[in-house]
């Protein structure tokens, strides 16, 4: 997949696209059926499809300090969108004068000009231009003017719970947030995962026999409720983030209040692995929630918990 930041990157020799538009910040469920209509409609038309994505969240340069969790990084997205079949993917900017464009503005400079549309797949809510005073129907009606057709496309629900839940990112942020990894992965279409380094902790861990990979992940990532969980620990490659050996893991979330820690951290105690895991690129994957972070008295106490969460692991795992 094609991958460039800003506009002016934008290849010369694109041609004309299907462009679908949006944060795409989990790319859930209801993203996937949105990019799948616009992948199904450009190689109906034998054009590349192309998605516009921004950074920094919209929310943060819109009202600053109210910048939302993030569910995906930017990496991470661009793995995602190029498994649903995505030729392009553009990262804009989102500055101060970004958000001052015109909703005529930006369709004609954006998707006009620079990334040639020929179609243009957006969700039913789409807003877009200074204000979100641009919607479907003034899109509708610049794409008659500018020579493009738009798509716009229902939003997805989760019917398995009582009542129609619309699968959004605030939703999944709040599954996140609530350590409700169970329901955040169904509206996700796969297990919740945060993305990071790993670096030297309190070593604790080892000492007591459960070695753990220390995570230090980017500002605003979506951490889950403290507490520890069934999951996974992924290996990425360093350059370009692409996901490689995925390995079992019980992880915790947490201060360490029982060693009177202050400091919220993630850490994952790989099963059966060996090899040190300091410096590399992860991804760790919250299956299921096991248990709230527990204050013990005694090194005992504590030692009996994480051999019972290394078990509870196994079993949820199916190891």
């Amino acid at each position: 997949m094609l991958r460039w930041r800003g506009l002016e990157a934008t290849p010369g020799d694109l041609g004309r696209t299907v462009v679908t538009i949006g944060m795409y910040d989990g790319v859930h469920r209801g993203h996937q059926t949105l990019i799948g209509a616009a992948v199904e409609r450009a190689r109906a038309m034998d054009r590349p499809c192309l998605l516009l994505t921004f950074d920094p969240h919209p929310a943060e340069v819109i009202r600053p300090g109210s910048h939302p969790a993030i569910l995906t990084s930017m990496d991470r997205k661009g793995e995602l969108v190029a498994e649903l079949g995505v030729d392009a993917m553009c990262v804009l900017p989102f500055t101060q004068d970004f958000m001052r464009l015109s909703s005529e503005t930006f369709t004609h400079t954006v998707l006009v000009e620079r990334l040639h549309a020929a179609q243009v797949v957006v969700g039913q809510n789409f807003t877009y231009g200074h204000r979100a005073s641009g919607t479907v129907e003034t899109l509708e009606v610049e794409g008659r003017r500018f020579g493009f057709a738009v798509d716009p496309v229902p939003l997805a629900e989760d019917s398995s719970n009582d009542g129609a839940i619309t699968i959004s990112s605030t939703y999944i942020r709040a599954c996140v947030a609530g350590g409700d990894m169970v329901s955040a992965a169904r509206a996700l279409g796969r297990p919740h995962r945060v993305d990071g380094v790993v670096v030297r902790g309190d070593r604790r861990g080892k000492a007591m026999g459960y070695p753990t990979a220390n995570i230090e992940s980017p500002a605003f990532t979506a951490i889950p409720a403290d507490g520890i969980y069934a999951g996974h620990l992924v290996l990425r490659e360093a350059r370009t983030g692409a996901s490689l050996d995925r390995l079992p893991a019980a992880i915790s979330v947490g201060s360490n209040p029982t060693f009177q820690g202050s400091r919220r951290t993630v850490e994952a105690f790989v099963l059966d692995y060996d090899d040190d895991l300091y410096g590399e690129h992860v991804g760790v994957e919250f299956v299921q929630r096991l248990r709230p972070m527990l204050r013990f008295e005694n090194l005992d106490g504590l030692l009996e918990a994480m051999a019972k969460d290394v078990s509870d692991t196994r079993s949820i795992l199916g190891m």
